[in-house]
């Protein structure tokens, strides 16, 4: 009876010890291991993503905790973290000055360790061909690691001196953000073409009227949205005898607008593209409409924007009283926007080959779908990238260094450094907005007329 029992002992402990080493192995291991109780189907490189961007968003939340109001009463309670640079310290105290903690210099240190740690793995990953090359591990592993790595970052980036500093960096956020908005209009148009394309196919399978309806209302709530937002910023963003730039960018957008709606439904672009409607043109008209709101609630006259302070007593306003506020509607919106389309990056793959090629993804394959099936019946998670990668690992980081870049001025609310600390509205913002704006309709346009001027080319 001893020795039965001892021999079930030793059973029990060898079945106990490979759930040990499973869960050891879940802090240096692939991606899948973390979440495959919950998520047993879970491809391998879409849990890397969330991860990467739930990194992303740590970041993020952190930044806002240091803009919330309240905070700096709260850390200077704690003698261990501030440093007073006017009185004697009576009790020990760190080196660290809680103006470095709060307010836009925590957001710009904050998102400049979240871009320095993406590009770090942009740059390590830049032609890795499938899971067997060995920084594919990295990649999908490690994540613990990882961990410790952005938080040292992120504690050696509030070591940074103020100096030139925050002006630098405020540069490298408007050249960022400007192409994220660009990546953001990619995303809409791309959404936008395969909503399209599936109620369409639902309607003819169907042979109901109800799918034809429904894009109908969507394409009509949209152009109505974008009808409000232009006389809404007429209203609130011009005056009869000034503003006379926000009357300007408002028009030309409209007009742009406008004329990218007509071009949607010629005949010649409908032959070319069945799928092409009005539709696709309404989300992006309402998307134009959106960033040019943003870019009107950036100029830096008072009359021209009811964001900014109102006169003093004397009648002027001293643009270094400015404060940074970023729960404005025009950054809430923003901030929204921002947490969608990265959401998009990290979970979907464009049903169209263009867009998978200038996104660097590609679509799921047949071996790909029989690994699929294979892990579902295993009950286990699954490596979809043996044969190539599903997406450029390189490609996705550049992806997550610009959206850290766009958050970056979406928190601050585009307001640049000025010479006492303060943060000002200017007209960079304005025109990178606006620019972007412009660029993006471009961008559509060019999807529209480039079947007809390159009829050698497959844009099926």
């Amino acid at each position: 009876m001893d020795g039965r029992m001892m021999r079930s002992v030793r059973l029990k402990e060898e079945e106990a010890a490979p759930g040990q080493d499973y869960t050891a192995s879940c802090l240096c291991g692939s991606a899948p291991c973390i979440l495959c109780g919950c998520c047993p189907s879970t491809r391998n490189s879409t849990v890397t993503r969330l991860l990467f961007t739930s990194f992303l968003f740590l970041g993020v939340l952190v930044s806002i905790i240091m803009l919330s109001p309240g905070v700096e009463s709260q850390l200077y309670k704690l003698p261990w973290v501030c440093e007073d640079r006017a009185q004697q310290p009576v009790v020990l105290q760190g080196p660290l000055d809680c103006g470095s903690l709060l307010g836009f210099r925590a957001v710009y240190r904050m998102c400049f360790a979240t871009a320095a740690f993406f590009c770090f793995f942009m740059l390590f990953m830049i032609c890795v061909r499938s899971s067997r090359d060995p920084r594919a591990a990295i990649q999908n592993g490690f994540w613990f690691f990882k961990f410790l790595i952005l938080v040292g970052i992120t504690v050696g980036a509030f070591y940074i001196p103020d100096g030139s500093f925050p002006k630098i960096w405020f540069y490298f956020g408007v050249v960022g953000s400007f192409l994220f908005i660009l990546i953001q209009l990619i995303l809409f148009i791309d959404f936008a073409h395969s909503w399209n394309q599936r109620w369409l196919c639902k309607a003819e399978e169907c042979d109901s009227p109800a799918w034809y309806a429904g894009l109908f209302f969507f394409t009509f709530l949209f152009y109505l949205l974008s009808i409000a937002a232009v006389a809404l910023m007429f209203i609130y963003y011009t005056e009869s005898s000034a503003c006379h730039e926000g009357k300007v960018f408002i028009s030309l957008n409209l007009t742009f607008c406008v004329c990218v709606s007509i071009v949607a439904i010629l005949p010649k672009v409908q032959d070319a593209q069945p799928n092409s409607g009005l539709l696709q043109a309404s989300v992006i008209t309402l998307y134009t409409m959106f960033v040019t709101w943003s870019a009107l609630s950036n100029v830096p006259d008072q009359k021209c924007n009811p964001h900014l302070p109102t006169k003093n007593g004397t009648g002027q306003v001293d643009l270094e009283d400015y404060s940074t506020v970023w729960w404005d509607a025009p950054s809430i919106v923003g901030l929204i926007i921002f947490i969608l389309c990265t959401f998009f990056i990290s979970l979907r793959s464009s049903d169209h080959r263009q867009v998978n090629s200038l996104m660097q993804t590609e679509e799921c394959g047949e071996t790909v779908q029989q690994q699929q099936q294979v892990a579902v019946s295993g009950g286990q998670a699954y490596d979809n990238e043996q044969d190539g990668v599903t997406y450029s690992y390189s490609f996705f980081h550049f992806c997550l260094v610009l959206a850290s870049l766009h958050v970056m001025m979406t928190l601050t609310n585009w307001y640049s450094p000025g010479e006492t600390r303060k943060m000002i509205s200017t007209w960079t913002s304005v025109w990178v907005k606006i620019c972007a704006s412009w660029a993006g309709l471009f961008l559509y346009l060019w999807t529209l007329v480039a079947p007809l001027l390159l009829r050698n080319r497959d844009f099926s």
